[in-house]
C-alpha cells in the first residue's frame, strides 16, 4: 500500500478519516495509531482546533496507542495553538489513554528551537499540569520511524 505521507510503499494500511485544506488525518486500525499530517505552511487556530476535535473522536473511540503529528509542512510557529494543544488537548486525550506522542518537525533548526522555547513558557505558566511527566513524547525524522518507535 502507498504511504499517504511520503509516497512510498508501506506495510501499514492507512485509513483516511478527515481531510481539509490544512490537514489530513488517517489511522492504522490494527495498531490503533492516529496520524495527523499538516498540509499548509500555517494553520489558523480555528482550523487547528477543528482538526484536533476530529482526532479526539478517534482517540475517544479507542485509537489511543499512539498519536503521530507530522508538522513538516509548517513554516510558521503559532504559540497559542501549541499552548492549547499541549495544555488542553493532550490533557484531555491522556484521560482517554493516549500517552504516546511522536512528532515530525520541519527540518529548519529554528523550528525546533521555537518549540523548545514555547515548551519552557508553557511549563512556566502551567507548572501543575498533571500529564507533563506522564507522556511519552519523541521526535522522529520519518513517518515509519514515528510508527515503529
Amino acid at each position: 500500500m502507498k504511504n499517504f505521507a511520503e509516497n512510498q510503499i508501506s506495510p501499514y494500511e492507512f485509513t483516511d478519516y478527515f481531510n481539509s485544506r490544512f490537514a489530513q488525518v488517517t489511522y492504522i486500525k490494527d495498531l490503533k495509531i492516529v496520524i495527523c499530517k499538516l498540509k499548509s505552511e500555517y494553520v489558523p487556530i480555528e482550523h487547528f482546533k477543528d482538526t484536533f476535535y476530529k482526532i479526539s473522536e478517534l482517540v475517544e473511540a479507542g485509537f489511543n496507542q499512539k498519536f503521530v503529528f507530522d508538522k513538516r509542512a509548517l513554516k510558521a510557529f503559532h504559540q497559542p495553538s501549541m499552548e492549547w494543544y499541549f495544555v488542553e488537548w493532550k490533557t484531555k486525550m491522556y484521560e482517554h489513554g493516549l500517552k504516546t506522542h511522536r512528532k515530525i518537525l520541519p527540518p529548519e533548526p529554528w523550528f525546533k528551537k521555537s518549540v523548545d522555547i514555547a515548551k519552557e513558557q508553557i511549563y512556566r505558566h502551567h507548572p501543575n499540569l498533571p500529564v507533563i511527566d506522564k507522556l511519552d513524547i519523541k521526535y522522529c525524522n520519518t513517518l515509519e520511524e514515528a510508527i515503529e518507535n
